[in-house]
């Protein structure tokens, strides 16, 4: 079945960011490849919103902030597992910048993540510590969306939490899937899939669209 959007929709385009593509700080395997198909979706919405990572240089995501530790290692901190990653999306560099190749003349608006030094934040409506709100929920029951499509980066992380915490928020919740990479540390990619469609959330291809 063919899905039908509304104004009552929402494309949630997830930090597509030089850091996370081909030769960035934290490339996702492939990530540019979300590209072609996100700019074919984006003229089919009325409502385009992206989210950007956006870290201090001393970050405590960063395993360069933590003696004797490595990237990729998990460490605990007060609101709970942290996996430590190489510095990235640094606030005003290029690796920051959203990838070139993305059209973002019709995005209305950009939720900014992670810029406080003490916690991580993958998800577009909370921080890691699932209460600090990033501010995307009021500004979608704002403008009356009932239902978000997520695509871009990394399916796993950023777009896995930022899938699950839409449903928990109420909004009917759709994966382009084709429209999505993940970074896959030991298997998180077809575990994260598994979250998603346990929660609700639908996985669709972006042809599925018209």
């Amino acid at each position: 079945m063919r899905e039908v959007r509304t104004d009552k929709d929402a494309l949630l385009i997830i930090d597509v960011q030089n850091d996370f593509c081909p030769g960035g700080k934290l490339a996702v395997p492939n990530g540019d490849e979300v590209i072609a198909p996100i700019n074919a979706l984006i003229p089919k919405f009325r409502h385009v919103i992206q989210t950007q990572d956006w870290h201090p240089a001393d970050h405590s995501s960063f395993a360069s902030q933590h003696n004797a530790r490595s990237e990729y290692e998990t460490i605990e901190l007060n609101y709970g597992t942290q996996v430590l990653w190489p510095d990235h999306c640094i606030q005003g560099t290029t690796g920051a910048e959203f990838h070139p190749e993305l059209n973002t003349v019709r995005s209305t608006a950009v939720i900014r993540k992670g810029f406080r030094a003490g916690i991580d934040s993958y998800s577009a409506f909370l921080e890691n510590d699932k209460t600090t709100k990033t501010g995307l929920s009021g500004l979608l029951e704002s403008i009356g969306i009932e239902r978000v499509y997520l695509c871009g980066l990394a399916t796993d992380f950023c777009v896995k939490w930022s899938a699950l915490d839409a449903t928990d928020f109420g909004f009917e919740t759709i994966l382009i899937k084709d429209a999505v990479r993940g970074i896959d540390l030991e298997d998180s990619v077809a575990s994260a899939f598994r979250e998603m469609d346990d929660a609700g959330v639908s996985i669709i291809h972006s042809t599925d669209l018209r």
